[in-house]
């Protein structure tokens, strides 16, 4: 798309902007919470598993396979839950995928046996599947393309908040509360019972919210009409659109994943200190990443407000996101520990900038409808790829007595051939045909 395509003159566009209200920025605050709340549910095992390892006397294999588990049940949950939200739209979709994923937190407190813990997770992981299909079909029925970008990327820096506050939670529940580790599953996961009440009650489509003047809802409908259709998963996967979207996730995820659950053990082992000074440069790191994200989402919108192509704005906002990853060259060996920490921190931020706008390009290249589907296939990939760096890091870890050079330079060349694999696929980001 060039400046002479857009569906409406620069002026007239920006002239929608000024008059629309904010309301749609409530729908953003909404899902910020949302991911956050994901994000401690997901993240509270790993920080519990001393514990649990000592009480349990769970080995490495074990805690292995219930981490597998998990990814196995996010992977394949994707495509389920993509297709859900689509047939029923975000308002419900999301609100089962929530539920779905409550159930499984709380089921932790009732575990005792390797067995049970996989069980937890598997449900756990089909339920947070439906969170990015959820979020990205929101985002897309609240924001025109102009404006996507930007709002995907703050509520994607949630990832890392939930992260940060996991430990927090924990230590309040357990140190100031006096809860074991079976009262504080089941007992935070009413935050999950909390937040889903909160959505149905909050979230509806913007035609049918009270909360939206007329204004807002010409800037949010001011793209050219598109069909409702929702796409079969025959035609999806026969479309190059959606294999760059998934090529891209199958590429990409995998460092993400890499990041969430061996940093701390990298810089414990590397830098020989303990969890609970290693917490610090962790909050710094996703911190970072938190810039990166939202960064990543400012600069495509604002090249696109200002003329550009949409597919020259999403591209070249990756090729410069994948250039911050380059430094992770140079992270193993540092003496300095804090040196590390800006580095790995800058190649974080790299990495949320890419994968805000990768997230973008499904509403780009697909009706409403399709949305949820296509970022199903795309989770789907992504999940898989994850479970293939896993069990490739710690080959590779046990092979070299450790040495992450070899991981990090895989890092570092994956987004550059993301880009090259999208824009192969789908030249022009143009509209699939469905």
């Amino acid at each position: 798309m060039t400046v002479a395509d857009l569906s409406q003159p620069i002026g007239a566009v920006q002239g929608l902007r000024a008059a629309a209200g904010r309301y749609r920025w409530m729908i953003v605050a909404l899902l910020f919470l949302a991911t956050t709340v994901n994000y401690i549910d997901r993240t509270m095992l790993g920080l519990l598993k001393p514990e649990l390892s000592r009480e349990l006397g769970w080995s490495e294999d074990d805690y292995g396979n219930i981490v597998t588990a998990f990814q196995f049940a996010y992977a394949f949950g994707f495509l389920f839950m993509g297709w859900l939200i689509d047939k029923v739209g975000p308002r419900v979709g999301y609100a089962i995928a929530i539920g779905v994923w409550t159930v499984g937190h709380a089921a932790h407190g009732f575990a005792s046996s390797v067995i049970a813990f996989m069980s937890a997770r598997v449900v756990l992981g089909v339920g947070e599947a439906g969170h990015f299909p959820s979020v990205v079909r929101a985002s897309s029925e609240w924001f025109p393309q102009k404006e996507r970008a930007y709002a995907i990327g703050w509520v994607n820096s949630a990832t890392t908040i939930g992260v940060i506050l996991t430990a927090p939670t924990l230590w309040l529940c357990m140190e100031v509360l006096g809860w074991g580790w079976r009262e504080t599953f089941i007992y935070t996961g009413l935050f999950g019972v909390a937040l889903a009440v909160i959505w149905w009650w909050v979230y509806t489509a913007p035609r049918q919210s009270s909360r939206v003047s007329q204004a807002e809802l010409a800037w949010i409908e001011h793209d050219p009409p598109e069909g409702i259709q929702q796409i079969g998963w025959g035609a999806l996967i026969s479309k190059r659109e959606a294999w760059a979207f998934a090529v891209g996730k199958f590429l990409t995820d995998p460092v993400w994943f890499l990041m969430l659950f061996w940093l701390p053990s990298y810089f414990s082992s590397t830098y020989n200190v303990d969890l609970k000074i290693v917490l610090l440069p962790m909050i710094a790191m996703y911190l970072l990443s938190d810039v990166g994200s939202i960064a990543g989402g400012w600069l495509s919108s604002r090249l696109i407000q200002r003329g550009h192509s949409v597919n020259f704005s999403r591209k070249i906002t990756m090729i410069c996101a994948g250039a911050c990853v380059i430094p992770l060259l140079f992270v193993s060996g540092l003496q300095n520990m804090w040196l590390a920490v800006f580095l790995i921190g800058l190649a974080l931020a790299g990495h949320q900038a890419f994968s805000t706008n990768l997230l973008a390009l499904p509403p780009d290249m697909f009706p409403k409808r399709a949305v949820g589907s296509v970022i199903g296939l795309g989770g789907f990939m992504g999940g898989i790829g994850g479970m293939i760096m896993a069990k490739s890091t710690g080959l590779v870890l046990d092979a070299t007595g450790g040495d992450y050079s070899i991981i990090f330079a895989i890092c570092t060349t994956v987004y550059f051939i993301a880009v090259m694999a999208i824009h192969i696929l789908s030249p022009q980001l143009s509209r699939a045909t469905v």
